[in-house]
């Protein structure tokens, strides 16, 4: 298989997507396949209105053809729904490639809280993007409940899964703060319900790692809040072993990997009781789920750190990769005829 992977999130943006695609072109060659990509970095782009870290990719007309031929790849995974996800999808449907699909984000939220534009409107869009395709991976239980209820079909699951030999526990810690330290790392964005996690009169030091377009905002609202900016790799991991516990405030997220990077250093989780939060914790004990969030970041500070370890020791990006290359070749039976495109 060489599997062609179209995305419009793509390094050097750090997020659950480009993380999930980067572990999956790590462990193609252990799955017998190898991956190519048409990302951001092969076009003009412009920022996204509202979030200049998102990079909107312009795609010159008839280019998408070019690429994909030059790739020559035998099946095809489109990402997201962006300039390049649609490109690649129009010339799927019209040359009659077989694809796959993956729904990371609730786009449709995230859409009507930046504008004033109803997000069943941005439904109709996104069903229909995935409805096409022939099989669309979801990550949770609850996730693909939901998404079948508003009308999503071919539905594949596709879990992830947290290097633990980065995230682990760590005997000393590099956060010069009082304690408990009750941690965030993600978007500083209005989507994330940040301030819900902010504004709680907890002890110690609230500590948030991640950059968005209302950190500048947040920073001055909550001057007591360590804001550090983006980490990653051993920096990151570092700071995951200092806090005590990891406050999850996002009502809108599919999944959250941050959860799973968590819990393999050995922090307990405080978060709503939602979709993402309710499948990765399950019945596992490693967190507490309340609609009062002050209420359950200081009950999670009771959790054993070696319960929360051992859980997250579970979730492998190796099983994970077997589920996404099984899902493609499941669903797309063979390869493309790349003849068709002339």
């Amino acid at each position: 298989m060489r599997l062609l992977i179209a995305t419009d999130a793509w390094q050097p943006l750090v997020n659950g997507v480009v993380r999930s695609i980067e572990h999956m072109i790590e462990h193609a060659p252990a799955q017998g396949a190898e991956t190519v990509l048409i990302s951001p970095q092969d076009f003009r782009s412009v920022p996204l209105p509202t979030y200049s870290e998102i990079r909107l990719a312009l795609v010159p007309p008839g280019d998408t053809a070019r690429r994909v031929r030059a790739l020559a790849p035998t099946h095809i995974h489109i990402a997201t729904e962006g300039p390049i996800g649609f490109c690649v999808r129009r010339l799927c449907l019209k040359h009659g490639f077989p694809y796959t699909t993956s729904y990371h984000t609730r786009f449709p939220e995230y859409v009507s809280a930046r504008v004033p534009i109803p997000a069943e409107w941005v439904y109709r869009i996104v069903r229909r993007f995935h409805n096409t395709g022939c099989g669309v991976m979801v990550a949770t239980d609850s996730l693909e409940a939901e998404l079948r209820e508003r009308g999503f079909a071919h539905i594949m699951r596709w879990g992830r899964g947290v290097d633990t030999r980065l995230y682990r526990p760590r005997e000393r810690s590099v956060l010069d703060v009082a304690g408990p330290v009750f941690l965030y790392v993600g978007r500083v964005a209005v989507e994330k319900n940040l301030e819900a996690f902010l504004a709680l009169d907890l002890p110690g030091t609230k500590v948030v790692v991640g950059d968005g377009p209302a950190r500048e905002e947040l920073t001055r609202k909550y001057p007591a809040v360590r804001f550090l900016g983006v980490k990653t790799g051993e920096a990151l991991a570092e700071i995951y072993a200092s806090a005590d516990v990891f406050v999850f405030p996002s009502l809108t997220d599919t999944f959250g990997m941050v959860l799973l990077e968590a819990l393999a250093s050995g922090l307990p989780i405080a978060a709503y009781p939602v979709t993402g939060p309710l499948d990765v914790l399950g019945d596992s004990g490693c967190g507490v789920l309340d609609a009062d969030l002050r209420k359950a970041a200081l009950g999670a500070l009771e959790i054993p750190r070696e319960r929360c370890r051992a859980y997250g020791e579970r979730f492998s990006w190796a099983e994970s990769a077997r589920e996404f290359f099984d899902n493609v070749r499941r669903a797309q039976a063979g390869p493309i005829d790349l003849s068709r495109l002339g």
